[in-house]
């Protein structure tokens, strides 16, 4: 069906759909109720009455996405649609996949925080709904089909810290959060990532401050955690990531060792088992992964990034310049356009972006960039949708 509406028709079909979302955007409450009473309700129905539901879908996928929230009002089966992977794919192949970087923004007083949206702009284009449930810090963030997904973390009351095991996730499309299932484990400072369409919690601290050794994987088909593996000694502050079907955790200490750990946990997520390498990046207090590389930014070496290809375990470092920061105090990572951004963690007035682009010719793979959040930055993430 791509065929039949690409060019002039594919653009028609665009915005005949979107002005017919337009209209059904409530201004007022009594807009809202009067399009709530005429949903559709039924989630067998077609999606579009009178076409069939394959091309149904792709038109939906050619609306833009400012209006999804609106999209997602109009039935309970626009709603479902919206909500799943297969929205995504469609997205995905009628080129309509747009990029945006959210960010954890510290508050002034840094006792609290915020998650706004940049786009590749640098342009601020909305604050995220305040993140349900209490403050926590040693949380988890993980993309996983376009959706936000906040995992565990400790909140601490009176001078006493309590370990969540409680996930939330933000729908980007619908600009919303709702509760997933608990993790079998509360824990906070742990590794994280998504593999394959699945998540993947590693080690960490526990209720009692104990670290922990264990492991366990999300599945969002069926919203449920199951424990797995445990690694072979605790491991907390660390960090993980996925390539090619496996489970890097790096970083962080562990029981075993005196001091930070250089050992990289590996995880075969087909053969359901753990090996071990003996190169890892220690003190890690930033990481990104674009492309085929592990970028990390060490606390002993903060003028140079420390990037990790996994396809022959090799390492190699890069020079950070003092272009737009003269201070050596770090950075926070971002990945937008292909391209790694790095937050300074000081505000410095007149302060820029920095810019790696791995794919630039030799010598000029630094630059600046406009691309800024409003404060400090926590952590960031890259959703597609």
């Amino acid at each position: 069906m791509p065929g039949l509406l690409s060019g002039k028709k594919r653009t028609k079909v665009n915005m005949c759909l979107s002005n017919s979302v337009k209209q059904n955007i409530p201004t007022c409450s009594k807009c809202s109720s009067q399009l709530s009473s005429q949903a559709v309700d039924d989630l067998d129905s077609a999606i579009l009455p009178g076409l069939p539901d394959d091309v149904a879908k792709f038109c939906l996928a050619l609306v833009p996405r400012s209006n999804f929230p609106a999209m997602g009002r109009v039935s309970k089966r626009w709603m479902s649609f919206i909500q799943s992977k297969e929205f995504i794919t469609e997205r995905k192949l009628a080129g309509m996949l747009e990029e945006w970087l959210y960010v954890l923004i510290m508050d002034s007083g840094g006792k609290e925080s915020h998650w706004e949206v940049l786009d590749c702009m640098g342009q601020k284009h909305r604050l995220l709904p305040p993140m349900p449930g209490p403050v926590k810090a040693g949380f988890g963030v993980v993309v996983l089909n376009g959706k936000l997904l906040v995992m565990a973390g400790v909140s601490v009351t009176d001078g006493t810290g309590s370990a969540s095991a409680d996930v939330y996730q933000y729908d980007s499309c619908l600009n919303s959060w709702s509760k997933l299932a608990k993790m079998n484990a509360a824990r906070y400072d742990f590794a994280c990532a998504e593999v394959n369409g699945m998540v993947y919690a590693v080690g960490g601290y526990g209720v009692n401050g104990d670290s922990l050794s264990s492991a366990e994987m999300y599945n969002p088909d069926t919203n449920r955690w199951t424990l797995m593996e445990s690694l072979r000694r605790p491991r907390w502050g660390c960090f993980a990531y996925g390539f090619e079907g496996k489970l890097y955790v790096m970083g962080g200490r562990s029981n075993f060792t005196i001091g930070n750990s250089k050992f990289v946990d590996v995880y075969n997520t087909e053969r359901h088992t753990w090996c071990e390498m003996k190169n890892g990046c220690v003190m890690v207090t930033a990481h990104a992964v674009l492309g085929k590389n592990l970028f990390c930014m060490e606390w002993k070496n903060q003028r140079k990034l420390a990037i990790f290809t996994p396809e022959d375990n090799s390492w190699k470092m890069v020079p950070v310049p003092l272009t737009g920061s003269s201070c050596i105090a770090g950075f926070r990572f971002g990945i937008l356009g292909g391209k790694l951004l790095l937050f300074s963690v000081h505000e410095e007035p007149g302060y820029r972006t920095l810019l790696y682009d791995p794919n630039a010719a030799p010598g000029c793979e630094w630059q600046t960039s406009d691309i800024k959040p409003s404060g400090l930055c926590l952590c960031s993430v890259t959703i597609k949708a």
